[in-house]
């Protein structure tokens, strides 16, 4: 029903008071309320519901007076449905207005849908400041877990992730006999076996990286930091010496990466600082035994880490201080290439075997290609990298220590990755003149001055027999020549060692390693020792 105006209700009320006042037989005055409705009607002061709801009431109770007076009676008030919809569109003589109840229900919930609409607007009117007032670089958010690839968070622009692994292994290792060989990685020739709770080939790690974008251009940060589990013995080679095990001792800490970088898709990257070299870091970090143990260098004084496959398949590719460019990938292909802190020829092999040198003029030169592609249905890497430094003032026993003497350093070096299915390959050959062997610049320079060549390989696959259990097996040479003239009999000529091992994935978090490495060392004189280790361990990556 159409709601009425205060104005039309009082002056309804007073025409209907007057009507009552003076109020004749409905017989003869039936039809004056009827005319009065349609003067109202026709000023506009009801509506055409409004009329007709009244005009079918006036009808209905003139009616009812006319029957009354007939028979001297008068008929019970018909009983009234407070709930029934009136429609005086379809009046049929009988259909009356619905009581106050009716109106105040309708009124209510007409009240109650205003209210609900001016919530509404509230509602909207606050989204709309929130939107106004949102700054998201005030907004902090943890991204997806990815297994292996550490916690994201994105504080505004910049993004954070922190990463690690941690890792501990029982090794127990067992001398083969023999006797000693200058520059060898065998400890056969301890004559003891040794028992040791050691990291293997990884330290301990903790990497915290930082991302962002400014004015188009791409920056990042990067601290790592590789605590080891045993006591440091700090030497030549610092937290990665052999450790010290006696009472009140301290683990090491090798803080390797200290570097940032700033780049574009398109025109590439330039990274600036500490990090691992270009080099043989792809035969390191292709390397099974990164994941484990291999040969263990030092047993009963563990280092920070072990050897894995370093000296008996590649020259360690280490971590130097660097500017390095990093072209955009161009159809799986890229190239890196930096120049790196130069470092000093090293004579590892002892007893004046070897020319050492702290001159340098100019830096080491380093570079890389790799490319990445599908080929036959394996997915397949294929690197190249390659090594440059000129070295001055070399000293010896022979020379002295004033010789004016130098040499060049060059090494270049190949590698293959196939992966198909649940097996994975890899095959990886170096070359190098004054390189050495175990450690760049490691007994790479003879007493004489002169260079001596070096080579070595090693090839490895792995196949996974279970969803979870793989096993991997691995063999790998280090070979170093003599100089032209030399003669010392001592020295290292090889380098070897064969590797089994399981691998199986408890966790994405974790998995478990049992391993076996047999390592020796041959002199090229008749100097041989060899060594057996076994290994069983843990790790795991976040």
């Amino acid at each position: 029903m159409p709601r009425l105006s205060l104005r039309q209700i009082a002056f309804l009320s007073c025409v209907f008071s007057v009507g009552s006042l003076t109020v004749l037989p409905a017989t003869a005055h039936a039809d004056d309320y009827t005319e009065l409705l349609d003067i109202l009607r026709a000023k506009g002061s009801l509506t055409h519901g409004e009329y007709n709801s009244l005009l079918a009431h006036h009808l209905r109770h003139s009616r009812s007076e006319a029957s009354s007076n007939q028979d001297g009676t008068s008929s019970p008030p018909a009983k009234r449905n407070r709930y029934r919809r009136y429609n005086p569109t379809q009046y049929d003589g009988s259909l009356e207005p619905p009581d106050v109840t009716t109106i105040a229900a309708a009124q209510a919930a007409r009240r109650a849908a205003s209210e609900a609409a001016a919530d509404a607007r509230d509602t909207r009117s606050m989204l709309r400041q929130a939107r106004a007032s949102y700054d998201p670089d005030s907004v902090v958010r943890v991204k997806p877990y990815v297994a292996g690839k550490g916690v994201t968070v994105q504080a505004g622009q910049i993004e954070i992730n922190l990463s690690g692994f941690v890792n501990g292994f029982y090794t127990y290792n067992s001398p083969g006999g023999g006797k000693p060989v200058a520059g060898g990685v065998s400890t056969g020739s301890s004559g003891f076996d040794s028992s040791s709770v050691r990291n293997g080939l990884l330290p301990g790690g903790l990497i915290l990286k930082l991302n962002t974008v400014q004015d188009g251009i791409k920056l990042g940060a990067v601290f790592g930091m590789y605590p080891g589990l045993n006591n440091a013995d700090v030497g030549a080679f610092n937290a990665n010496s052999g450790g010290s095990p006696v009472g009140l001792g301290t683990a090491g800490v090798d803080f390797r990466q200290v570097y940032m970088t700033a780049g574009t898709d398109r025109l590439g990257t330039i990274k600036i600082g500490r990090d691992i070299a270009l080099f043989a870091s792809d035969a390191i970090l292709n390397d099974a035994t990164l994941l484990s143990v291999g040969s263990t260098g030092s047993n009963a004084n563990p280092a920070n880490t072990s050897l894995g496959r370093i000296g008996v398949g590649y020259v360690y590719t280490d971590w130097l201080p660097q500017i390095t460019y990093i072209s955009p990938k161009w159809h799986g292909l890229q190239g890196s290439v930096g120049i790196m802190t130069p470092l000093d020829p090293f004579n590892y092999a002892g007893g004046g075997l070897s020319a050492t040198s702290t001159q340098h003029s100019s830096p080491m030169v380093q570079g890389k290609v790799t490319y990445d592609a599908k080929i036959a249905g394996f997915t397949t890497r294929l690197w190249a990298s390659f090594l440059t430094q000129h070295v001055q003032n070399l000293t010896s026993s022979t020379l002295g220590t004033d010789s004016r003497k130098g040499a060049t350093v060059a090494a270049g070096d190949v590698g293959v990755k196939l992966s198909r299915g649940p097996f994975e390959g890899v095959a990886y050959y170096y070359y190098g003149n004054g390189l050495g062997t175990t450690g760049l610049l490691f007994d790479g320079i003879s007493q004489s001055g002169r260079k001596r060549n070096s080579e070595g390989y090693y090839v490895q696959a792995s196949y996974k027999i279970l969803p979870r259990l793989k096993l991997v097996g691995s063999y790998g040479v280090s070979n170093l020549y003599q100089a032209a003239g030399e003669d010392n009999p001592s020295l290292v000529r090889r380098n070897q060692s064969e590797v089994g091992a399981l691998y199986y994935t408890l966790t994405d978090w974790m998995f478990l390693v049992g391993e076996y490495a047999h390592t020796e060392s041959d002199a090229h004189g008749p100097n041989h020792e060899s060594d057996h280790t076994m290994s069983a361990g843990a790790m795991i990556t976040f």
